[in-house]
């Protein structure tokens, strides 16, 4: 379903607006930046804090301006539409990814509260509160209808309750680290089916270090980085298949995946 994205107006007055990219220099008309503020209610700085003045505090052509960390784009009337936050976009894997646009997912089921961050700077962990009784699996499968499969997250964490500090927003420092062993440990199905999966099984295992990883678990999801999916890639080029890259790796992540992927290419060839 198409919903329209409703702008959040323009600025007073007796204050300004910039829309600026990466490098400090203005978008074009409907292109996203980070929104500047200035005018009137701009404050000098804070008390005793010069490194959070800098942070926070910008000057421009002489004029003191508020960094935002807010994504906007500026339309042909000038008017500002609100695209996230800046410190929630990420990078993974080479794709730009808005954990917000994750978190609105996951809001869609039964959970009452979500956080989504980036782990180790390799995959995603969701954590979610709910006292529904949904599981992973049945957040896995409401994401893969829902979003692409780089956003799809690789291990979600179910909590009774999200750990707040004192302003009530969720702190991220006490949030428990995500436990991939326990996948590796509980997921029962690690016989492979087929030749191919028993080679691909044996490449996983000597890539991750671990002894009969699962056959339907993600790369990610045991645990794997972008290092250890260029192990996996150079593994497979030396013993399965050499013309292979690393786009079918990352959209076949589990080893019955890539199995099912490989296989007609070895027909073929």
């Amino acid at each position: 379903m198409k919903t329209e994205n409703i702008p959040i107006g323009r600025p007073l007055s007796n204050c300004q607006n910039l829309v600026l990219d990466q490098f400090s220099q203005s978008v074009f008309i409907d292109q996203e930046g980070e929104l500047f503020v200035g005018g009137v209610g701009i404050f000098v700085g804070y008390l005793g804090r010069d490194d959070l003045t800098a942070k926070a505090l910008i000057e421009i052509d002489g004029e003191l301006f508020y960094r935002t960390d807010d994504l906007v784009r500026i339309n042909n009337n000038g008017l500002l539409h609100y695209q996230g936050r800046k410190d929630h976009q990420i990078k993974l894997h080479g794709q730009r990814i808005e954990l917000g646009e994750i978190e609105q997912c996951l809001l869609r089921t039964s959970i009452s509260a979500c956080v989504v961050i980036k782990w180790n700077d390799d995959y995603l962990v969701a954590y979610v509160q709910s006292s529904s009784g949904i599981n992973e699996e049945q957040l896995r499968q409401h994401c893969q209808s829902q979003l692409p499969p780089h956003m799809i997250p690789s291990i979600f964490i179910i909590l009774d309750k999200l750990p707040l500090n004192a302003n009530g927003k969720v702190d991220r420092k006490l949030l428990p680290p995500p436990d991939f062993l326990s996948i590796v440990t509980d997921h029962g199905n690690n016989v492979p089916s087929s030749t191919l999966e028993h080679q691909l099984q044996q490449i996983f295992s000597q890539a991750l270090r671990i002894e009969s990883p699962p056959i339907d678990v993600p790369l990610g999801q045991l645990g794997g980085t972008s290092l250890d999916a260029i192990r996996v890639l150079t593994l497979i080029r030396q013993q399965v298949y050499t013309d292979i890259d690393i786009g079918l790796l990352f959209t076949n992540p589990s080893i019955r995946q890539l199995a099912t992927a490989i296989e007609p290419l070895l027909i073929s060839n």
